[in-house]
């Protein structure tokens, strides 16, 4: 420190010069975390999209499977349909027949 100066300025020029090399270390701190960001987005970012779209095919296979399984209860009901009425008839017919 200089004797020539005084105190409050010597102090100043300390202070002045701290803050602006802290100031530059954050700088370059956030340069590289961006970067590092930037990597990391790069790599996580297709296999996000990537699950992503397994995820819609499964919904839609399932949705397509449920649609199926549907169609062919409704066959098979709409099959036995016919075959069930006569015999549900006949049980109405001999239980009148009972109540008489």
């Amino acid at each position: 420190m200089d004797d020539e100066k005084p105190i409050t300025e010597q102090a100043m020029e300390t202070i002045t010069t701290a803050v602006e090399a802290t100031k530059e270390a954050a700088v370059t701190a956030v340069k590289k975390v961006r970067k590092a960001a930037k990597k990391v987005a790069k790599k996580v970012v297709p296999k996000k999209a990537a699950k992503n779209t397994s995820k819609k095919a499964a919904k839609k296979s399932s949705k397509k499977a449920a649609k199926k399984t549907a169609r062919k209860t409704t066959k098979k009901a709409a099959k036995k349909a016919p075959k069930k009425a006569p015999k549900k008839a006949a049980k109405k017919k001999k239980a009148k027949k009972a109540k008489r």
